[in-house]
């Protein structure tokens, strides 16, 4: 244990971060860590599983959860995604509510309410700071939410550019308790290497289907052989739920997929240090959003 978790005064926990799809979670995460932890896309509902990234500061060490976006369900995947934000409200001792420099709407509202029922310490963080050029719309927002709820602390931020960022973590700290650290200082994150791996592959993927397939495809490791030190095998299926879709992953003559598999590959490499073969395919599985089975094998459960 470090001699800073020893002395008096150090301060050890948990912080839930949540809010509505794209509202820059995962973005603020990353820049929290200064390690890219949760995969990033214009699109909404683009992280469906809680990643924990851990900050050590000095006098203490902080453990984050990003958590999907909380919209309304349509299908099993999407009330796991609620779910699983929820929860993680209920585990920490602090929730960072994410949201746009914009009126709060119905979802919003919803999201007041979860935390009023928890009736834990709760920071508003009006993130996207830097795509407002108008002060005073920004004051009559937080006007606005300090109106629903009596937060802790109301914060302006930029998760893209780091602006409020110190201070953020400076407030955090204070409100935590006293305790020793929970983890390794060299410990980022409780994932392991092959799901890291299945997040990039589908993040590349999105990010080449725009939106013609914005969530209906899910990634899954099938081998992972390591054949040295400097180089690991990777095999992995991309599962859509219709043939149209699987054409689309594919592209004209399988370029998109090999572009896919390009980009991921380069991006694995720099997250294992050494080599890397990736192999992709894809496959039709079908409504394997709303099966639960299928979801409790790709990890959804």
């Amino acid at each position: 244990m470090s001699s800073e978790a020893e002395s008096a005064g150090f301060r050890f926990g948990f912080v839930s971060i949540i809010g509505k799809p794209n509202v820059g979670k995962s973005t603020l995460l990353n820049k929290i860590i200064g390690h890219k932890l949760a995969i990033v896309t214009s699109r909404p509902q683009t992280t469906r599983n809680r990643i924990m990234g851990i900050k050590n500061l000095v006098g203490g060490q902080i453990v984050f959860y990003d958590t999907p976006g909380i919209h309304d369900a349509k299908h099993k995947l999407g009330e796991f995604l609620v779910k699983t934000a929820v929860a993680a409200v209920k585990e920490t001792e602090l929730t960072y509510f994410v949201t746009d420099p914009t009126p709060a709407d119905d979802t919003d509202i919803g999201i007041i309410k979860t935390l009023k029922e928890q009736s834990k310490p709760s920071f508003l963080l009006i993130n996207k700071t830097d795509t407002v050029s108008d002060k005073s719309r920004l004051l009559r927002v937080i006007d606005e939410y300090r109106d629903l709820y009596d937060f802790s602390e109301i914060i302006p931020i930029s998760a893209k550019t780091g602006d409020g960022i110190d201070i953020l973590l400076e407030k955090t700290l204070r409100l935590l308790p006293e305790g020793p650290a929970g983890f390794s200082t060299d410990v980022l994150t409780d994932k392991f290497e092959r799901f890291m791996a299945a997040e990039i592959i589908r993040e590349k993927a999105m990010e080449l289907t725009y939106e013609e397939l914005p969530h209906a495809l899910a990634v899954e490791i099938v081998t992972w052989k390591e054949k040295s030190k400097n180089l690991v095998s990777i095999s992995a299926n991309i599962y859509v739920e219709k043939d149209s879709q699987k054409g689309i992953i594919i592209g004209k003559r399988g370029a998109l997929l090999k572009e896919t598999g390009s980009r991921a590959r380069l991006e694995i490499e720099r997250l294992l240090g050494a080599k890397v073969y990736l192999e992709l395919f894809v496959k039709v599985r079908d409504k394997w959003r709303k099966d639960a089975n299928t979801l409790k094998e790709l990890g959804y459960s």
